[in-house]
């Protein structure tokens, strides 16, 4: 009975292990997912936005970004669900900064080059930063339906305009964590807190069957018995017992019965 209920505690314990694996060994090629363009109402331009994924601009000197997250102070995202953040950006130098484009982009955390996703260009018209100033602006994005439930790293860039001059500068990098559409419940939690249940009920099943084991042990144990009767000594005890304190009491005895 021991060996079934360790044998079982060892296919549960090789299936979780098993999905963990499976969950952070998945091939990086096949989770790239093209990034799908969305329209909002603030200065979005349209399917026909350019893709500044390929371009690389330096940043420009005197100016700083800042990005929060107004409704999720936690960083997680639903698979297939709109999410907002707002890009700070402030302007210390003596130009205007005309706002062309916010974008951002999914990779793995363990390494940029593995991009998961491209999201989606949010391009502006007609927005500026005058010198000496300040200005936010909201960026909606949603990662895909499909992405695998787990952490991921979001960078996200705004790109700009001085004198006709092209810049970005990188908003946030940082750690977001990817759920099912349906919330925290997920399969994987679902499994494990079966997997917890299953392991509870087979241990507590084990510690029941020691203890019957254990009671039927003390049960066929046997009991010593105790006679009553007369106590009789042998021609060898008597001898050894001869001149001794004992000898003399037992002579004294008998003397007195007779």
């Amino acid at each position: 009975m021991e060996i079934r209920v360790f044998c079982v505690l060892a296919l549960l314990l090789f299936s979780s292990s098993f999905l963990q694996v499976a969950r952070g060994q998945t091939d990086p090629a096949a989770e790239v997912v093209e990034g799908t363009e969305e329209a909002g109402d603030l200065g979005i331009v349209g399917d026909d936005v350019q893709d500044f994924s390929s371009e690389s601009y330096t940043p420009a000197a005197g100016v700083e970004t800042v990005c929060v997250f107004p409704k999720n102070p936690s960083k997680v995202v639903a698979a297939g669900v709109e999410s907002e953040l707002l890009v700070g950006m402030k302007n210390d130098g003596e130009s205007h900064l005309n706002i062309i484009a916010i974008q951002a982009s999914v990779h793995l955390p363990f390494d940029h080059r593995y991009l998961v996703q491209n999201l989606s260009v949010q391009a502006f018209n007609n927005a500026t930063v005058p010198p000496s100033a300040q200005a936010t602006f909201p960026y909606i994005f949603a990662v895909s339906k499909f992405m695998q439930p787990g952490s991921f790293d979001l960078v996200g860039t705004i790109i700009y305009e001085i004198d006709q001059n092209a810049y970005q500068n990188v908003f946030y990098n940082g750690t977001i964590e990817v759920t099912e559409p349906g919330g925290l419940l997920s399969v994987e939690s679902v499994f494990l807190f079966c997997l917890a249940v299953a392991l509870l009920g087979l241990l507590g099943f084990w510690i029941r069957g020691q203890i019957q084991n254990l009671s039927k042990k003390t049960k066929r144990a046997p009991k010593a018995k105790v006679e009553v009767g007369t106590a009789t000594t042998d021609a060898s005890t008597d001898e050894w017992l001869q001149g001794t304190a004992y000898s003399q009491s037992q002579a004294n005895k008998l003397k007195k019965k007779k």
